[in-house]
């Protein structure tokens, strides 16, 4: 984990605080909750896909796809390449597990 990521993590806690509990969000892995600075965790509908209770492996094979540049992308393909394969399980499963 570096403090780039913490930092800029910080300023979307509390976007996403209405939408999960206390512990969820003490529970986010590194990385996590930058994610709802673009995916919205409200349940409506976006152009960007939300990730709150989505399946975990839908989401792993997404950022592997664009991390190897098979799904385009305007800024998932660098972003992906920022996560290690054990970072972007951990956030799958932790936005997986997230409930409206």
């Amino acid at each position: 984990m570096n403090v780039t990521r913490i930092v800029s993590v910080a300023p979307f806690a509390f976007i996403f605080a209405g939408h999960a509990s206390a512990a969820g969000l003490a529970d986010a892995p590194p990385g996590a909750l930058a994610c709802s600075g673009c995916h919205s965790t409200a349940p409506a509908e976006t152009a960007v896909p939300r990730l709150v209770g989505r399946n975990p492996g839908d989401i792993v094979a997404a950022m592997q796809a664009f991390k190897t540049g098979q799904r385009p992308s305007t800024v998932m393909e660098r972003i992906a390449k920022g996560f290690s394969e054990d970072e972007v399980k951990a956030i799958a499963a932790w936005y997986g597990s997230q409930k409206d």
